[in-house]
């Protein structure tokens, strides 16, 4: 990720704001502008924080504000009469923003043209706090001029995680930081399970597959390959690991076919998600799992051609080391003398769809989503357009 410091710098409105004095520091994608003076209510000089949730334009670069608001971190702002500034309080509370990053209001002025850049938003906040704090404490000043250290954090991604920033989830979204997250295959389903995991705070992807890249691949794969990159034939794992290092840092990948020679590669691992074939080498992995209390979701999908049109299902089972019923509906068994005849239909929006429920279970898991019914196998069924699950009852 673009250290912090360097945003500031090279942002054409944050470096107007640093090079007049302001004590600008970006952390967990905010921008807090320290040493703001006020009034508190008994009329003496009080400094808080002003705290903006970061629109980047580019890596580097910092783009339009997203709307009027901001939040602050201080007691509430005095007029020099002793009453509060409270045409510009929309809410009072404390609201943990990010790690380390707690507000006490949410302003909200709206200004008679809309911001533009962070330097006239930022500059107009400021004045509608210290100005009145000036008229008893006229050197009161938050163009203090004083370096503040912006602290780079120790997150994953390439780029700011300004999307978490401006929904205001980001101590929601940290809930999956730190995971160590296996995703054994890489073919459609696992491809779009890998999409969507990266781009949460989780610590390491840890990528197995031992198959090549082709085209058949690239028709239900997220995103569009290079002819060059086809022609290379890259291992999956490989492809997907150097495309989506440019957003996340911990991708791992492992060329091997996960069985019973290489299954310890899961060790410590958080969660696994296995988008495979049946087999003796998925029922290896799934006692490993179980015996070692991982958490997964299995993916699968049945498509059929009829006369003039396709049917089939997507399911997904997840299996917890506190609830392992639904373990055997996961199928492990090859077909067996038919298997070289039978169906294996893959259409992109359908593995994308087992992938997005695959997800969004072991988001629940993790607290990321609320879970009500603790469905833990879910399938959709394309003729009717219907959705059942199993869940845990009492």
């Amino acid at each position: 990720m673009a250290r912090s410091r360097d945003i500031i710098t090279t942002s054409p409105d944050l470096k107007l704001l640093h090079d007049d004095g302001f004590e600008l520091s970006i952390k967990h994608a905010h921008l807090l502008v320290s040493s703001v003076p006020y009034l508190t209510a008994t009329r003496t000089l009080a400094r808080g924080i002003l705290i903006f949730p970061l629109t980047m334009s580019t890596d580097m670069m910092t783009g339009k504000p997203p709307d009027h608001t901001a939040h602050f971190a201080g007691d509430k702002p005095h007029y020099a009469d002793g009453t509060p500034i409270a045409g510009i309080i929309n809410k009072e509370e404390t609201k943990e923003l990010a790690e380390g990053i707690v507000s006490k209001f949410y302003f909200s002025s709206k200004p008679v043209t809309p911001d533009v850049d962070y330097d006239v938003k930022v500059r107009r906040y400021v004045d509608l706090i210290e100005t009145p704090a000036r008229a008893l404490f006229p050197k009161a000043t938050a163009q203090t001029r004083r370096i503040v250290e912006s602290e780079d954090d120790d997150s994953p991604f390439v780029f700011p995680d300004t999307n978490s920033a401006r929904a205001e989830i980001t101590p929601i979204t940290d809930k999956l930081k730190g995971l160590k997250i296996a995703i054994v295959g890489l073919g459609g389903t696992g491809s779009y399970v890998l999409d969507f995991v990266a781009k949460t705070p989780v610590k390491e992807i840890h990528l197995f597959d031992d198959d090549e890249f082709s085209l058949h691949n690239a028709y239900r794969a997220p995103g569009t390959p290079t002819s060059y990159q086809l022609r290379a034939w890259k291992l999956k794992v490989i492809y997907l690991a150097e495309i989506y290092s440019r957003w996340h840092k911990g991708l791992i990948p492992h060329a091997v076919r996960v069985d019973g020679t290489n299954v310890a590669n899961l060790t410590g691992l958080n969660f696994a998600f296995l988008c495979m074939d049946p087999g003796p080498d998925k029922a290896t992995l799934v006692d490993f799992l179980v015996n070692s209390s991982i958490p997964f979701v299995d993916t699968g999908l049945g498509v059929e051609a009829t006369a003039d049109t396709l049917v089939g299902m997507v399911n997904t089972i997840t299996v917890t080391p506190d609830y392992k019923k639904h373990i055997q509906n996961i199928p492990l068994k090859t077909g067996g003398d038919d298997e070289l005849y039978a169906s294996n239909i893959q259409i992109a929006e359908l593995n994308a769809l087992n992938a997005a429920l695959a997800v969004i279970r072991w988001k629940k898991h993790f607290g990321f989503y609320l879970d009500e019914r603790k469905e833990h196998e879910s399938t959709y069924t394309i003729g009717p357009d219907m959705i059942t699950n199993a869940e845990i009852t009492a």
